[in-house]
């Protein structure tokens, strides 16, 4: 799903730069963020920046709350506000550093340039898949720490692997069971 600036709101010089999805925090052409949050029950959503600085949302028709703003940066730890006082992490965060319940963090999805656009794959019949949990892969239960152990993956002839999960969940350990943040791995 994309979106033109007219239907975001946005002015011509906001063009966002990231995702085209229309929901989580994106960096706009201008260096200010953009932050929506679908809430149609609610009146009013408020931002609550990790300094304690607030931004109301402006609640539009179709149930998006919504700002626009040049006090948030890339790196900017955040929350959304209920009306009822209730925090609510970015459903749609793309990085959560304090695990589900904690705030959200503003990430710059164009920081990272793609360099294999031409690749397409390998023959289904060469496939030998390794479905490689990143939790209990390693002592450590990271990415990075997987990265190192790609060459024995290699050399016992795996092929593909399918990373499971991706998703943020709660807690250290993961089977893939319950994932509650899915654009934030």
């Amino acid at each position: 799903m994309t979106m033109n600036n007219a239907a975001s709101g946005l002015a011509p010089d906001q063009t966002p730069v990231g995702s085209p999805m229309p929901f989580g925090p994106r960096v706009l052409a201008d260096g200010n963020i953009q932050f929506r949050l679908w809430a149609p029950a609610a009146e009013t959503v408020t931002l609550r920046l990790e300094d304690g600085q607030t931004v109301p949302l402006a609640a539009t028709p179709d149930g998006w709350h919504e700002c626009v703003t040049d006090k948030a940066t890339v790196g900017t730890r955040y929350i959304f506000v209920l009306p009822d006082g209730l925090n609510v992490p970015d459903p749609a965060s793309r990085y959560q550093p304090d695990d589900i319940h904690g705030l959200s963090q503003v990430v710059d999805e164009t920081d990272f340039t793609w360099t294999d656009t031409a690749w397409g794959g390998r023959p289904w019949a060469e496939t030998v898949l390794y479905e490689l949990h990143i939790g209990t892969f390693t002592p450590e239960g990271t990415f990075a720490a997987a990265i190192k152990k790609l060459d024995h993956l290699v050399s016992i002839g795996v092929t593909m692997i399918e990373l499971m999960p991706l998703g943020d969940f709660p807690g250290r350990r993961y089977w893939g069971y319950d994932g509650a943040y899915l654009f934030a791995p």
